[in-house]
């Protein structure tokens, strides 16, 4: 045996060290996004907040990483479809989800979704929060929200159309009503679109929805705003009083935007990927284009966005199983 031969041993050995050490979370994080493109898994339909924020972002996260980063959008089930396949993903930086509000009331509305919301996921960086707003039609007997609970008080079967049960506009409505002692009759509808046609047409008396779906028709007077569920007043809607100046105070109900990542991702990934959606959120022309969604940008940490997103799944839980509201 000749001493090249000898030899052979100790280099397999050798490289297979060095195959497990770039397979260690520290290295993968070292190469990372050198691998392939980056995916943005937008949990709703094209067209939608989620997927405006998703497409926002993206391309300023390329520039910034160097990487491809695609929107690929996954809708269904009040977001779930698609966040259930980023929580079964590999977790190694590649692909992400973008969630909208109901990522924090589902685990209570959806209890057999195929993945644990807490131990499957883990939160990358709150996106931004938009206060909901509360429309009447233009010719509305309610020229403000103190007209709205008068009516609820006096008996007069007061109806609001949102999104759908167990939608955010819904839960919200409820603990009002229930921190108000007074009472309106839920109407469900699926989705927006079909939320916002009733509403213009004055098939429905009041419609709760985000400032993105509602704006457009306050804008052309066909709606009237009567009140936001923001403990602050929204930035595009500076008129409109906040709850919490209508009486009721600390009263807060914002929708939000988040991205996730797979639990287990390497914390250097998740990281850096914080880190790079905090510098895109600062550009102002980023800012600007969510601001016209209706959006108040919110940077923070991962942590700060992980506290955020459970206190919004304690929370609605309790509405959901106090009034046992169930899902469409």
């Amino acid at each position: 045996m000749n001493k090249l031969t000898a030899f052979l041993p100790v280099l397999a050995v050798a490289a297979m060290a060095a195959a497990a050490l770039f397979h260690a979370p520290g290295a993968q994080a070292q190469a990372w996004p050198t691998k392939q493109p980056i995916k943005l898994v937008a949990v709703f339909p094209p067209g939608g907040s989620v997927d405006q924020v998703a497409r926002i972002l993206a391309p300023v996260l390329s520039q910034q990483l160097g990487q491809s980063v695609i929107v690929d959008n996954r809708g269904g089930a009040s977001g779930s479809i698609g966040t259930g396949a980023v929580a079964a993903s590999a977790p190694d930086g590649y692909t992400f989800a973008v969630v909208f509000d109901t990522h924090g009331v589902n685990p209570s509305l959806i209890p057999s979704m195929p993945f644990d919301t807490r131990k499957d996921l883990a939160a990358v960086s709150l996106i931004g929060t938009s206060a909901m707003v509360l429309t009447t039609h233009a010719d509305s007997p309610y020229k403000s929200f103190a007209d709205v609970v008068a009516a609820a008080k006096a008996k007069k079967n007061v109806g609001y159309g949102s999104i759908g049960s167990g939608s955010l506009g819904h839960l919200a409505v409820t603990l009002l009503a229930r921190s108000g002692d007074f009472e309106l009759v839920h109407v469900p509808y699926r989705g927006g679109g079909p939320l916002m046609n009733d509403a213009v047409a004055g098939h429905v008396p009041l419609a709760i929805g985000s400032v993105f779906v509602s704006k457009p028709h306050i804008d052309s007077k066909r709606l009237r705003a009567l009140v936001v569920t923001t403990s602050q007043r929204s930035a595009i809607l500076p008129e409109v009083p906040t709850l919490a100046e209508s009486g009721y105070a600390g009263f807060d109900a914002p929708a939000w935007w988040a991205v996730l990542a797979p639990a287990k991702t390497p914390l250097e990934i998740v990281t850096r990927m914080n880190n790079e959606i905090n510098a895109a959120l600062k550009l102002p022309d980023v800012a600007q284009k969510l601001a016209a969604q209706g959006i108040a940008v919110r940077t923070g940490t991962p942590e700060a966005a992980r506290v955020f997103i459970e206190g919004q799944i304690d929370l609605w839980a309790k509405v959901v199983r106090d009034h046992q509201i169930k899902a469409d």
